[in-house]
């Protein structure tokens, strides 16, 4: 079967084994992050709706976890902000009901923690993981470029009702950018955030690929051991210094050497491989994320976004293609 809204397993430095779950078209987001690995959201938005036909995730999955799977995690994520899907409920209740020995994670935003329909969907999710950068407003801004409806001291404030009502596992991801949310008026505000919102892990996580934004950099192992010591190390966890589990080939190897072949053609955006592949948006960047790792691949910035091309000796410079 022809998978076009899972992906995976992966393998994730937090969750291990990770089956993705991709319910949002390709960068549909309601933040338009300086960092963000997929690149910028073409789709802004805070209106939930029924993106793509929910039978067809729930079909998928019921194939694929029907085969019992060696999983650590079933994992909404993707290539957007997965609760801005109207069928987000409804997929994690089939999960649970179904397939119950699996542990589902969803990695979210938090931004629509703020409405009441969303906390009461994620109360039936194993693990919630939210992202908290900054509690100062004007950091927020700067870091995530928001919907202009959204609002930190909101958004914390949704944190703090959900974790009343949820009696899963809440990881609040710190995304650490050095010079932006790293003084120490910023950390005691995130301190001061996270005692209110009380999550059972809180986890350091910061650049491990190019960002968009050329400015923002990754933070030394010095620095993000620093920053645990100051939000308490009794709690903060730092999560990408260690290589992630081994033996998660899963269902991506032959997608992978499709992607290789065509971008040994021509240069093309993630935009243009999903078009023509049909793969989804989180498949798509775990891919050229991983092949840039292995230097298998480069990206560069043009006229339509982030180009990717196969790496060829420097004398070559591969011809890049940006006007079609």
């Amino acid at each position: 079967m022809k998978y076009r809204h899972i992906f995976g397993p992966v393998a994730s430095h937090r969750l291990g084994r990770s089956l993705g779950i991709d319910l949002i078209p390709y960068k549909t987001c309601s933040y338009n992050c300086i960092y963000c690995e997929c690149g910028e959201t073409t789709m802004q938005t805070v209106q939930r709706a029924a993106f793509i036909p929910e039978d067809e995730v729930m079909e998928e999955l019921k194939n694929f976890l029907s085969t019992s799977p060696d999983l650590d995690s079933v994992t909404f994520a993707g290539s957007g902000e997965p609760t801005l899907s109207l069928s987000l409920g409804n997929v994690i209740a089939m999960v649970k009901e179904e397939f119950p020995a699996y542990t589902s994670s969803v990695l979210t935003n938090g931004s629509l923690l703020t409405r009441a329909d969303v906390r009461a969907e994620l109360l039936a999710a194993d693990r919630v993981i939210p992202t908290l950068t900054s509690a100062k407003e004007e950091t927020f801004e700067a870091i995530h470029r928001p919907h202009p409806s959204l609002s930190i001291d909101a958004i914390i404030r949704g944190m703090e009702e959900f974790r009343q009502a949820y009696r899963g596992e809440i990881w609040l991801e710190v995304f650490i950018i050095p010079g932006i949310n790293t003084t120490d008026e910023e950390l005691t505000l995130l301190r001061d955030a996270i005692g209110t919102i009380n999550p059972d892990r809180v986890q350091l996580n910061t650049l491990d690929r190019p960002a968009p934004e050329r400015r923002v950099q990754a933070a030394s192992e010095t620095d993000l051991n620093r920053i645990r010591d100051h939000l308490g190390r009794e709690i903060a966890e730092i999560i990408n210094l260690s290589p992630p589990v081994s033996g998660s080939a899963g269902v991506l190897g032959e997608e992978k050497e499709m992607i290789c072949a065509m971008l040994s053609r021509r240069p093309s955006t993630i935009e243009d491989i999903i078009t023509l592949t049909g793969m989804s948006g989180g498949e798509v960047a775990k891919i050229l994320r991983d092949l840039e790792k292995a230097e298998e691949i480069r990206s560069y910035r043009g006229a339509r976004g982030t180009f990717y091309s196969s790496t060829l000796p420097d004398e070559a410079e591969p011809k890049r293609e940006e006007n079609h």
